[in-house]
C-alpha cells in the first residue's frame, strides 16, 4: 500500500495540527524593543520641587569624613594631609579607597556649597561610589522657622 492518490493524480496533503508561533514571537521582539526604548525616557524630564524638611541630626564619636564641594566644583576632604587644597578626582577616590580598606562600614557626608551645581555633587559622590564607599550621606542645614505674628 502506498499513500493515498487525489483523484487528480497527486498525493494527499495532511493537515499540520501544530500551532504556528512566529508570528507571536515577532510581535514579542517589537514590544519588548519598544519597552527598551521607551523606559528609559519616562524616568528623564520629570520637574520636582524638592521640600524642606527638618533633619535629624547625626550623633557619632568621631568627627566624620566629609568631602566638601565648593562653589568652584573643587573638592577638599577632611583626612589626610593639605585639608585646605583643593583634590583631583583621582586623589580623592585614592584617599578614599584607603580609608575604605580598613573601615569598609566608614560613612563618608558630602558636603556641598549651596551655589554649586548639582553636577559637582553627584560627581562627589560617583567618586566616593567608584572607591567602593558603601555609606554615603549628605550635609545640610537645618531649617530655620520664624514663629508667626498674630
Amino acid at each position: 500500500m502506498g499513500a493515498s492518490v487525489s483523484p487528480r493524480g497527486g498525493k494527499k496533503r495532511r493537515m499540520n495540527a501544530e500551532m504556528n508561533v512566529v508570528p507571536y514571537i515577532d510581535v514579542m521582539l517589537v514590544l519588548l524593543i519598544i519597552f527598551m526604548v521607551t523606559a528609559p525616557l519616562l524616568t528623564q524630564g520629570i520637574e520636582v520641587e524638592l521640600p524642606a524638611t527638618d533633619g535629624q541630626q547625626m550623633t557619632q564619636g568621631d568627627e566624620p569624613i566629609t568631602l566638601s564641594v565648593n562653589r568652584n566644583g573643587e573638592f577638599f576632604l577632611n583626612v589626610g594631609d593639605n585639608k585646605d587644597s583643593p583634590l583631583s578626582d583621582e586623589d580623592v577616590r585614592a584617599r578614599a579607597g584607603a580609608i575604605v580598606r580598613n573601615k569598609p562600614q566608614e560613612m563618608f557626608l558630602v558636603e556641598g556649597d549651596a551655589k554649586v551645581p548639582y553636577e559637582s555633587v553627584a560627581r562627589a559622590m560617583a567618586v566616593l561610589q567608584s572607591a567602593g564607599v558603601q555609606k554615603i550621606g549628605f550635609v545640610t542645614d537645618p531649617v530655620v522657622t520664624t514663629p508667626k505674628k498674630n
